[in-house]
């Protein structure tokens, strides 16, 4: 008997949900080699315009530097395994490092690494083999993840997750690029995945590669500690849960495997850092701030003192330690900025429904509605109850890295910081997906059909996907109205201003100003005239004229710096999210944050030079009060020099100008107590918060 369309379908279908041996499984591993093709295809193609982000070359002087020469020193913010890849890819080529010197805290240390990408090296045939590199890298996570689902949920939603993924225009952006979001996303759940799978079998050969897994999460990114807690978590709830059948003598022995697994997984991140503790093999500190004083920068005494006891202890390498401290000081308790999110300013704050709200405007509506059904499917118990312990790990997951997200003060970066809970949301989706090949029902796959195809006209068509949002806040095009995290841009945008510049701009005698991700280093590199706002002549003014280079998230409304005079403008060119303007611009605060920068940079060089910031910050400080961080500043060179009643004087207009609530008015009252009663430069200074 003839087999109909919608049989043949059908039959397709349940072959690639549950393959047999042979012809069948040849057809999945096609089809998930032919997805994660596609994606790297669809990322290329997308992404093939884009410049460096902005933390790209950091990351990249600093990989060549841990491969070549064991030292750590460099962008210890980070752990190693995507620096060391890169660092690999680099290490048989041309590609040319600047010796190492002394380096005053992060200002300096982005300026090394953006003159070695930039200006020792050719940035381009840089970015050609980092893209590569990170393409593959990112290629085999994918495929390793897929596995895992395959391992623990079959075949189809193997292919659905994985497709979900592929769809994703985040997914996409991240791809090409030297950061840290995407590995430990995907490193993440496949960590969880397969840790649930050793802990049903206890197999050995399936503890120690899922210790694998979590370490190199580990070392992907400090949030893989987040992991690290659900795995531990998973572990312990499936070891007490087969309590009463096993006996007490089997569950302890399962307790201690859980432990092995974590301990193994701390092992592989000692061997990422070469298994030694100092940062250099000559056993010095070297980096950008001391490790003492960065883990006292912490507010947090219990977070301050275990840290402490981690170093002394030697417990873990000190490249990780000094980043854990910066993202509790910079990630956690905040580091002074405003966010504009869903139309509002927050001064040095994040909501904690942002990371929630990102996710829902930042990735397709389908593919939100296929995960969405995947939760219903889970409440009204269609599901195998096989799935119970993977699918609630995957869901924990998700769920403890929304909590420490709403309890953090991340939301600068935006979705990037969030992108770890869009695996686990494949996998709801995929429930959906298999859910509506094995039903039968129709309106189950009708609505499931309807909303792949959604996401897939909605998320595939897009160019430039680090630009993507979905249709609630109007699409890319309107999404800088709403807000201003990195989601809406991180210098993708400087190829496009080079050629834009080169096109209508470079045979003239106009210097343009440049406020935007184009630095100093890559304007050297491209021959690009500029000026900018923060660097004019030795007498500065609020009022400018001439042609200007502005991303659009700096249009927010902003406590600080306030960029009305441009908001209120129209600009004579949109290029993304990067917006030329042109005409005289009133800028209230202008000639006092020139004025800042330039103290900075007399105290934060080699040449250390005191005297002249302090007499800049004084004109600041009465120019512009507002920027209390100024103040501080200030109230920490009077302090270092022993001027009592000037430094109490600064600090308490500081602290008058710190906003409502935030810690900084504690430290800042802690500080004056402290001189008051002691001798101002015995006093350690405050941590500027701008610094962070």
């Amino acid at each position: 008997m003839p087999v109909s369309r919608s049989g043949r379908i059908d039959q397709i279908a349940k072959a690639l949900c549950a393959p047999r041996k042979g012809r069948h499984s040849i057809v999945f591993v096609a089809a998930i080699l032919g997805l994660i093709l596609c994606g790297v295809v669809r990322s290329s193609i997308a992404t093939r315009l884009d410049g460096f982000t902005l933390d790209e070359a950091y990351h990249i002087a600093a990989g060549v530097s841990y491969v070549r020469t064991g030292d750590y020193r460099l962008n210890p913010e980070h752990p190693p395994l995507t620096k060391l890849w890169i660092g690999a890819a680099l290490f048989g080529g041309s590609f040319q490092l600047s010796p190492f010197r002394t380096i005053h805290d992060k200002f300096d240390e982005r300026n090394l690494t953006e003159e070695v990408v930039y200006q020792i090296n050719d940035p381009d045939l840089v970015q050609r083999r980092t893209r590569a590199a990170m393409l593959g890298l990112n290629a085999f996570l994918l495929l390793a993840f897929a596995l895992a689902v395959r391992r623990t949920f079959g075949y189809c939603m193997a292919l659905s997750a994985l497709a979900f993924l592929v769809i994703d225009p985040t997914v996409a952006a991240h791809m090409p690029v030297v950061m840290t979001d995407l590995p430990v996303a995907l490193l993440s759940t496949t960590a969880l995945l397969l840790a649930v799978v050793a802990f049903r079998s206890w197999r050995i050969a399936n503890l120690v590669i899922a210790s694998l897994a979590l370490g190199f999460a580990l070392g992907a990114k400090h949030s893989g500690l987040i992991a690290m807690v659900a795995v531990a978590t998973c572990g312990v709830v499936m070891v007490i849960t087969d309590a009463s059948r096993k006996g007490v003598t089997k569950c302890a022995r399962h307790l201690g495997l859980v432990a092995a697994v974590l301990l193994g997984a701390v092992i592989v991140l000692w061997g990422l850092y070469g298994f030694r503790f100092n940062e250099s093999p000559t056993g010095r500190d070297f980096f950008n701030r001391p490790l003492a004083a960065k883990i006292n920068d912490v507010q947090s005494p219990l977070v301050e003192q275990s840290l402490h006891l981690m170093s002394r202890g030697h417990l873990l390498p000190r490249a990780y330690l000094w980043g854990l401290a910066d993202v509790v000081r910079a990630g956690f308790e905040g580091r002074s900025f405003t966010l504009y999110a869903f139309g509002q300013t927050y001064v040095n704050q994040t909501p904690f429904y942002f990371f929630p709200g990102v996710l829902m405007v930042k990735l397709p509506l389908g593919l939100i509605a296929l995960s969405v059904i995947g939760i219903g499917l889970i409440l009204i118990r269609k599901v195998s109850h096989l799935w119970a312990a993977p699918l609630y790990g995957v869901i924990g997951l998700a769920i403890l890295w929304l909590i420490v997200l709403a309890f953090s003060n991340a939301g600068y970066a935006g979705i990037r910081h969030a992108l770890s809970v869009i695996p686990p949301l494949a996998i709801l989706g995929a429930i959906t997906i298999k859910a509506a090949v094995e039903k039968r029902s129709p309106i189950l796959r009708g609505c499931a059909a309807f909303a792949a195809a959604v996401a897939l006209v909605s998320a595939l068509p897009v160019v430039r996907p680090w630009e993507y949002y979905n249709e609630l806040v109007g699409g890319a095009a309107n999404a800088f109205r709403y807000f201003n995290d990195e989601g809406i841009d991180l210098g993708q945008r400087t190829a496009d201003l080079v050629r834009y510049y080169n096109k209508y701009l470079k045979a003239s005698t106009e210097i343009p100003y440049v406020e935007y991700y184009l630095t100093r280093a890559e304007r050297t590199r491209r021959g690009i005239r500029a000026r900018s706002l923060n660097v004019q002549g030795s007498d500065p003014s609020d009022v400018v004229t001439g042609t200007f280079f502005i991303g659009a998230q700096a249009l927010a409304p902003s406590h600080l710096y306030d960029q009305a005079a441009f908001r209120e403008a129209e600009p004579i060119e949109r290029i993304g999210n990067l917006l030329v303007f042109r005409g005289t611009f009133n800028l209230p605060w202008l000639r006092a944050r020139t004025l800042y920068l330039r103290a900075k940079q007399a105290l934060y060089s080699e040449a250390n030079d005191a005297a002249t910031a302090e007499r800049l910050l004084t004109e600041v400080v009465e120019l512009y009060p507002q920027d209390y961080s100024a103040a501080i500043e200030l109230g920490n060179l009077l302090a270092k020099r022993g001027a009592r009643n000037e430094a109490i004087r600064v600090y308490q207009l500081a602290k008058s100008y710190a906003p409502s609530g935030d810690e900084i008015t504690l430290l800042l009252a802690r500080q004056i107590e402290l001189i008051i009663a002691n001798p101002p430069e015995s006093v350690p200074p405050v941590r500027n918060p701008k610094a962070e």
